[in-house]
């Protein structure tokens, strides 16, 4: 194992046990709190802002090309984004600092993915949404911009479609 993956590692476990207490908003709760108005470039050399996404429903996972199952849960996020796109739902893959961009670029091209890729080179979008240091971490968030749930690791996806489901028919 290299030294790269052997730091993610115990970067990664040494989390483990704050997950539980970073824990945000979820589903049901009267008050969300607001996903971070972060500003990031995309593969394609676009700048953007999370809040330029209000009003659809946004999944934003965070990921690394080293992460077996971000890359395992991949095929997954691609078929929930083309499955509920066209309905008001995007989805940004926010790569991981320590992630090679070329890596990164050639992961995305190969496996030809349909929304947008971030590379958080200097930690700051990671921070925003709360120090995320643990791969895959993912956010849903509702239309308003307030984060509806949390998934540390691969989301149930039959439980996650329905709640995309339900955040669609929200006015």
């Amino acid at each position: 194992m290299d030294i790269d993956r052997r730091r993610h590692l115990a970067r990664s476990l040494g989390l483990v046990a704050t997950v539980p207490l970073a824990s945000w908003g979820l589903a049901g709760c009267s008050s969300r709190q607001s996903a971070p108005d972060v500003s990031y470039t995309l593969l394609d050399g676009r700048q953007a802002q999370l809040k330029g996404q209000q009003g659809k429903v946004m999944l934003v996972n965070f990921w690394a090309t080293s992460c077996t199952t971000c890359v395992a849960e991949m095929p997954q996020i691609i078929s929930t984004h083309e499955k509920f796109k066209s309905r008001g739902f995007d989805t940004l893959a926010v790569a991981m600092s320590y992630d090679p961009p070329a890596y990164v670029a050639s992961f995305a091209e190969s496996r030809k993915l349909p929304f947008g890729v971030a590379i958080d080179n200097t930690g700051a979008v990671a921070q925003a949404f709360g120090e995320v240091r643990l791969t895959p971490t993912t956010f849903l968030i509702d239309k308003k911009g307030g984060i509806v749930k949390r998934y540390v690791g691969a989301p149930d996806f039959a439980a996650l479609h329905g709640l995309i489901e339900d955040l669609l028919k929200e006015a």
